[in-house]
This record gives C-alpha cells, sequence and structure tokens, in this order.
C-alpha cells in the first residue's frame, strides 16, 4: 500500500473514531435525561445526532433513508433530519482507480478492456462506476467497490446501534432488534458483487423477452467479488418524464410496476431500493418503451410462506375476513398481536394495500405529496402504538415496507393515473404457493442465487 493510501485509511479510522465520539455524545446526553427524568430536546438531539453522522459518507446514509420509511422505527425528529442525509462518498480519482483495477484484475488490467474511463460515471455509497468497452466491443459499466468497504459497513453499524439504543431509552412504539439483524444482513450482502451478478442473471431469466424491462448482461471475465462489469444501459433519468404526456408516465409507471410486483409474486424476490437512480428509461421512436433496471445490490429473498402472507392480507382486506388479516401477520412473523395492535397494523395496510383494493382509475395516494407520503398514516399508527405497544418489526417485513413506500413515491413523483386493482390482480392471477416454490428453487439454481 502506498504512503498516499495509508494516509487515507488512516484519514478514515479517524474519521469513524470522531464520529463514533460525537454519537455516543448525544446518546449520553439522551440516557442521562432519561436517568434523571429530563424531557430532553428531542430535535436538538436529532439535528446533532444527523451532523455527527454525516461525517461519515458512507452505507448509514443509505441505512438512515431507508429507517425514515419505516413507521416508528426512529423518532420522526431523527428520521425527519436523517431522511436528508446524502448517500455519496467521495470519489475515487484517476490514480486510486488504477490502483483499484489492479488489485481486482492484475497489473494487465488496461489490456483487458478495448478502452476504460478513468472518470467516474456516477458513484454511490458502496462505490463507483466507470464507462468502458470490451474487445468485442460491447459497451460497459463497471462498478468498482471503494477500498475497505467491509470495515466501513462494520463501523457504520455500530453506530446505528448506538441510534438503535438511543431509541430504546425513549418509550420506544417499534422494538428495532430485528431491523437491525435485517439491515446488517443486507448491508453485508451488497459488499459482494459476485452476489450481485448472480441477482443480475436470476432477473434476466425472469425478464428474458419482456419488452418493458431490460436487465443487463454480466460480463463475467471482467468481474470480481468487488468489481461488476456489466453491459451498459443506455437511459434517461425517470424524473425527465415528469411533464411527458400521461400515457408515457402511466406506461413507465406500469413497467415499474410490473418490475417489483411480477418477481415477487412468482419468485418470492423483490428489488429492495426503489431508489430514482436505479432506473433509467429506454425509448424507441422518440417515446419511452420501458425502464432499465440498474442496481441489484439489494435484492431481497424470501420464503414463500411470506409471499403467501402477503396475497392472504390482500384478500382478507378485499373481502373483510379479519380472521385472515391476522393470519397473514402471524404469518409473516409478529407475535403477540392485541386487537389495538392490529388495528395499528391495518391502518398501514390499508395504506399500503389501498391503491390495489380500489377498482378505478386513480394516482397511488390521493392529496398527497412525494415528500408526505405515508406520513398521516404513521402518525395514526405511532399513536396506538405508543400507548399499546412495542411490537417487533419482523426482518422480512423490514425491506418489503421500504421497497413498496419507495415503489408509491416513484409513482407520485410521475403522476402516474392507473387502475392499479386492475394491475395487481392480473400479475397474482392464478397465484400458487407450490407452483412459486418450484419457481423459485430451480430459478434460484439456475442463477447460482442461494435460496432463503
Amino acid at each position: 500500500m502506498s504512503d498516499k493510501e495509508e494516509n487515507r485509511f488512516a484519514a478514515r479510522a479517524a474519521r469513524y473514531m470522531r464520529v463514533g465520539t460525537n454519537v455516543g455524545a448525544v446518546a449520553a446526553r439522551v440516557a442521562g435525561q432519561r436517568l434523571f427524568g429530563i424531557e430532553g430536546d428531542r430535535s436538538r438531539n436529532a439535528i446533532e445526532l444527523a451532523a455527527a453522522l454525516g461525517g461519515l459518507k458512507g452505507p448509514i446514509m443509505k441505512v438512515a433513508q431507508l429507517l425514515s420509511t419505516i413507521p416508528e422505527a426512529l423518532p420522526p425528529e431523527y428520521a425527519r433530519e436523517l431522511a436528508q442525509l446524502q448517500s455519496q462518498a467521495p470519489a475515487m480519482g484517476p490514480a486510486f482507480v488504477r490502483r483499484r483495477m489492479v488489485a481486482e484484475l492484475g497489473a494487465d488490467w488496461a489490456s483487458r478492456f478495448k478502452s476504460f474511463e478513468p472518470a467516474a460515471a456516477a458513484s454511490a455509497s458502496l462505490g463507483q462506476v466507470h464507462k468502458a468497452v470490451s474487445h468485442d466491443c460491447r459497451k460497459l459499466a463497471c462498478k468498482l467497490q471503494y477500498p475497505d468497504m467491509q470495515s466501513a459497513v462494520e463501523a457504520d453499524l455500530n453506530q446505528l446501534r448506538v441510534v438503535f439504543s438511543i431509541h430504546a431509552r425513549m418509550d420506544p412504539a417499534v422494538d428495532t432488534r430485528e431491523i437491525l439483524a435485517e439491515i446488517a444482513a443486507r448491508l453485508r450482502e451488497e459488499l459482494d458483487y459476485e452476489l450481485e451478478a448472480h441477482h443480475i442473471r436470476l432477473y434476466a431469466s425472469i425478464f428474458e423477452g419482456d419488452p418493458l424491462i431490460r436487465v443487463p448482461q454480466v460480463a463475467g471475465e471482467l468481474s470480481t467479488r468487488r468489481l461488476l462489469s456489466m453491459s451498459w444501459l443506455e437511459g434517461k433519468p425517470l424524473l425527465t418524464y415528469k411533464a411527458a404526456p400521461v400515457e408515457h408516465r402511466n406506461l413507465i409507471a406500469r413497467a415499474m410496476f410490473r418490475a417489483w410486483w411480477y418477481p415477487f409474486s412468482h419468485y418470492g424476490v423483490i428489488h429492495g431500493d426503489p431508489h430514482l437512480g436505479n432506473y433509467t428509461i429506454f425509448e424507441e421512436h422518440g417515446a419511452p418503451a420501458g425502464i432499465n433496471l440498474l442496481d441489484y445490490g439489494c435484492i431481497r429473498t424470501f420464503r414463500t410462506p411470506f409471499v403467501q402472507g402477503v396475497i392472504d392480507l390482500y384478500t382478507g382486506l378485499h373481502t373483510g375476513n379479519q380472521d385472515l388479516v391476522v393470519h397473514a401477520y402471524e404469518t409473516w412473523g409478529f407475535k403477540g398481536l392485541t386487537n389495538e395492535l392490529i388495528e395499528a397494523m391495518n391502518i398501514w395496510a390499508r395504506f399500503i394495500y389501498g391503491p390495489l383494493l380500489d377498482d378505478r382509475e386513480r394516482t397511488i395516494a390521493e392529496g398527497t405529496t412525494p415528500s408526505e407520503y405515508g406520513r398521516r398514516e404513521a402518525f395514526k399508527v405511532h399513536k396506538i402504538l405508543k400507548e399499546k405497544g412495542p411490537v417487533v418489526v419482523p426482518r422480512e417485513f423490514v425491506f418489503m415496507d421500504r421497497a413498496a413506500i419507495g415503489l408509491g413515491g416513484v409513482f407520485l413523483h410521475l403522476d402516474a393515473r392507473m387502475n392499479w386493482y386492475r394491475l395487481f390482480n392480473e400479475t397474482i392471477e392464478g397465484f400458487d404457493l407450490a407452483t412459486v416454490a418450484g419457481r423459485q428453487r430451480d430459478a434460484f439454481a439456475a442463477s447460482g442465487v442461494p435460496l432463503p
């Protein structure tokens, strides 16, 4: 390792120590306030915590934004502040990129490409993307992980434990133990680009021949555990179409809906991070024709009984069968459900499922904006859970909920008007648990994805 790299790693270590100290100071103050029965200034604490974590500019930012979408995972003051943090890490410069490529593909790495652009085309919390061309003239997107991200993720998870310990001292409405375990598992998976390559192959098989959805092809000979090379998919940012004719926006929404619900209902797998930057729109004849799915780092697979629970909850809400609704919650892993807790969960369920239960053309959530999406319902849930909770949120619920909220936000940005009821029922028509289990087993084995 060069002196420059050593200095960079030393700076990162110092930064984590400084952030940990600052986060710990907030935790200590909250603990002291609780010990002496003092009602602290939660807004001030939240701002200071966000400022401390903001120095990391790494995976914890993605986690903070995820937590802001789960009702009561954090106090609202904390969720509001953390949702504003940015997930971008500082980009690696060309010299540093070259050293990283040597580490992944060897000293002759450059000869393995016809061309490779040293400047990043895009960056995110765990790595950055470079344009390249293979010797057979394929345009490639090369996703290169930042150095020592495993240590960064573990450090961030330690800070998250502190954040949750702060929350635990505030009479929480939600027990976050399982949430922490789920986030930790998904973040660690996201470091493994070989697993992400398997996920890409899985989605490519699911959507093979689908005119609305394009999935990149993995260039396995140019990929490692920390370098993922895949075909470059040309497209425009989704928000480019906010002012497009409604039929164009609806087509994009239909493709997004299918990209999320079809894999879940047929294979028990979801794209767990419906962030606007994870999709682009491809065009034909000057008009949008479908979506490119770009990022497969946060793919969540489910046991098939959980998938059945999602269908049962929908059916129970649609038919007014409360016993089936409760059975669905229990299938998901919720325990100790009282009538009051069921009431709170039904508020949230009717919010998520509401458009799917309404057989008419409409927006995904009427009378709200992307920034306010779910806030009113979350407040109602909070009021009940604060009195009757806490409730332990099962692991499998975390990214299901996150993805559903994120997807709804995309539909609001597009201001799409669809009959969501018909779209959903067309997707689940003929649903059979044994068939889903068989599809999952065969498709996962063929693509190398481990069964849940």
